[in-house]
């Protein structure tokens, strides 16, 4: 196995980055959040019409880099530098936020404190049984970070999000689902083959539109509703400029299945 942290391919319109730290559980030390950030800007370059983010091995991401954590107190490293490698993760999660594809998060085994955030900073959360997520650093006498403070609440309410948080409990693949935290919950057997097909249905849709509608519902969450209209107007005005909508059109009225290039 490569020693890069953070994997790269890109095949068929999909982009997929992994998480390559197994032997850690992929947990986000400061020079894997860095190589994040660098992959989604590869990503943003690229000809990828649709983003996946998972982990290798058995955890997605088990959060912060907690050797370096136990260093930093050991070696009375001063807060303004251990304040650094939170600020590295807040750019990976940034990066994954910002992205202006669809990004999907294939959360297979643990996703915990930054790595929560990490999944909630996708746009959709697909999950196997074996998938569990937690916000609670508490174990280590820290609050949130990652972005959970802002994508929690939005999700569960924040009356919820502060139990979860308060109690640090680690969510199973079915309560998490209940919540909404993850968008759908595959079989044991299901969990690739969906994944697959979900982002392969993104990956062939019209990915101007898409994006734009992507930045539509993230700013929406917080407009006022004349806001909201004002931003899909403009929108529209840009969409119907695009190949695909001319693609779509056409095939609306031929009576088949649009081919969108993604332009």
């Amino acid at each position: 196995m490569t020693d890069d942290a953070v994997l790269l391919t890109i095949e068929a319109g999909v982009a997929t980055v992994t998480l390559n730290r197994p032997d850690e559980r992929n947990a986000l030390s400061e020079p894997t959040a860095a190589r994040l950030v660098e992959r989604f800007e590869t990503v943003a370059d690229s000809d990828a019409r649709c983003v996946v983010l998972r982990g290798a091995g058995s955890a997605f991401c088990a959060g912060g880099d907690v050797a370096a954590m136990v260093s930093g107190v050991d070696s009375d490293v001063p807060p303004t530098d251990r304040v650094a490698t939170v600020e590295a993760v807040n750019d990976a999660v940034a990066a994954v936020h910002d992205c202006h594809l669809p990004v999907v998060a294939a959360v297979d085994g643990p996703a915990f404190g930054a790595g929560a955030g990490l999944a909630l900073a996708c746009d959709i959360q697909l999950a196997s049984p074996d998938a569990k997520i937690g916000f609670g650093s508490r174990r280590l006498g820290l609050p949130v970070d990652a972005g959970v403070s802002y994508f929690l609440p939005r999700i569960v309410g924040p009356n919820k999000a502060k139990e979860l948080i308060f109690t640090g409990e680690l969510l199973g693949a079915d309560r998490a689902r209940e919540l909404g935290i993850f968008t759908r919950l595959f079989e044991a057997g299901d969990f690739e083959a969906g994944v697959e097909n979900l982002v392969a249905t993104i990956a062939e849709g019209p990915t101007v539109a898409l994006g734009q509608a992507k930045r539509l519902v993230d700013r929406g969450v917080a407009s006022t509703f004349e806001k909201a209209l004002e931003r899909e107007a403009a929108t529209q005005g840009l969409a119907v400029t695009t190949d695909d909508h001319a693609e779509g059109t056409a095939a609306f009225i031929e009576q088949r299945e649009p081919d969108f290039s993604g332009r």
